[in-house]
């Protein structure tokens, strides 16, 4: 762990770019691409942005959740490859649920730190339009369920709804605190890009139009801007219907949303930039990965916060800018009760209830959304963390340089 208050290091680990793809709606503009090369778009401009040579970024760590048909076979290796990359660079791809690619980028910067590499992408996609959640354990595929049975005699199997309603009971959130939850997001979403808050963390993706039945129209559309920021208002979320229980607090308007999406973080040392004469933009102070209650399920940020704070000696007020993935409005709301954190700063321009959760890639987009926040706002510290399915929660914590 690097203190926050000591000087750049040669050997800290530096962020030098992060980038993220627009985030598609389900069956939206990027429902015509395959995964890898969605990927591989982002990929290959991440280094076009630094003027990097490729073939200097050794070790390639990537996210995926769902694994399976376009997004198996090492897909961060496959969208390298297929972007024309250098074949010397080796690539990985993790799985860590919901946390895969802050997994992949909290790995990365260890293989950076420990000397294995000088510099290392972390990147992450998921094209849920094409291959949908749970694809990879789905019965359907012959192949048994992933879940044996001693599991059961240890715990209870919940979903992430029914954790998420229970989490809501634990801290007496209502449903009318996730509603107002949801809607702050979609406001806060819609204000950024009308402020052009996103600027330079984005690219542009062409992508194929599909016809009516899904079928290529051979034509192509440029997707640039998030595609799930919806007009709505409390009146509109409050009549919707709950999703777990038939009394539960969740809605399709207070949860994160099916999407598609791309992102990727160079890192390196800060000795390395220096001779390639590169701007580090920030450093990682430390990252972390904790185990939580699997029944509850996502109460890990609460667990990955405490730990980044009482490692760096940081105060929850120090942190200038936090990313909390939405995958439901009661774990943020939980969060911040637990924590003491404020709200305010917290996913300052929208989460994943307006902006979208494309799985594997949301952790590479929350760090490129915490980077990019904090430059915009002259903030010195940001915390990214996520809850990941099966009680597990990640954790990162930059300093902006």
């Amino acid at each position: 762990m690097t203190s926050p208050d000591s000087p750049l290091a040669p050997n800290d680990v530096v962020i030098v770019d992060a980038v993220r793809s627009p985030i598609g709606r389900r069956n939206g503009g990027f429902a015509g691409l395959h995964p890898a090369d969605l990927l591989g778009r982002v990929q290959r401009a991440a280094i076009d942005r630094t003027g990097i040579d490729a073939a200097a970024i050794e070790q390639v760590v990537g996210g995926c959740v769902s694994q399976v048909g376009e997004q198996s076979f090492n897909v961060t290796r496959t969208a390298w490859l297929a972007a024309g990359l250098p074949l010397s660079s080796a690539a990985t791809t993790v799985d860590t649920q919901c946390g895969s690619s802050q997994q992949a980028t909290n790995l990365a910067s260890s293989l950076v730190a420990s000397g294995v590499t000088d510099v290392a992408m972390a990147c992450g996609v998921e094209v849920m339009s094409r291959v949908p959640i749970g694809s990879n354990s789905s019965k359907k595929l012959g192949l048994g369920v992933p879940i044996p049975k001693p599991y059961f005699e240890q715990y209870e199997m919940t979903s992430q709804f029914e954790g998420a309603e229970r989490i809501a009971d634990r801290w007496g959130i209502s449903r009318a605190d996730t509603d107002r939850f949801g809607y702050e997001s979609q406001q806060r979403a819609a204000a950024a890009w009308e402020q052009d808050r996103f600027a330079g963390q984005w690219v542009p993706v062409e992508a194929p139009v599909l016809d009516a039945d899904g079928q290529p129209t051979g034509d192509m559309r440029t997707i640039e801007r998030d595609e799930g920021i919806r007009d709505t208002d409390l009146e509109r979320l409050g009549a919707l219907s709950p999703v777990a229980r038939p009394d539960g607090v969740h809605t399709a308007g207070n949860s994160s949303q099916i999407s598609d999406g791309a992102a990727a973080v160079i890192m390196m040392t800060a000795k390395k930039a220096d001779e390639l004469g590169l701007t580090p933009r920030a450093r990682i102070l430390d990252t972390c990965l904790v185990g939580v209650d699997p029944v509850l399920m996502l109460t890990g940020p609460i667990d990955a916060t405490q730990r980044l704070l009482n490692r760096s000696g940081l105060g929850i007020n120090d942190i200038d800018t936090f990313e909390i993935n939405e995958a439901f409005a009661s774990v943020v709301l939980a969060w911040a009760a637990e924590t003491g954190a404020d709200l305010t700063r917290t996913n300052p321009n929208g989460g994943a209830i307006a902006l979208g959760h494309p799985l594997g890639a949301t952790g590479a987009f929350l760090m490129t959304k915490a980077l990019h926040e904090l430059e915009r706002s002259s903030g010195r510290f940001g915390l990214i963390s996520m809850c990941c399915g099966g009680g597990l929660g990640t954790g990162t914590l930059i300093e902006r340089l």
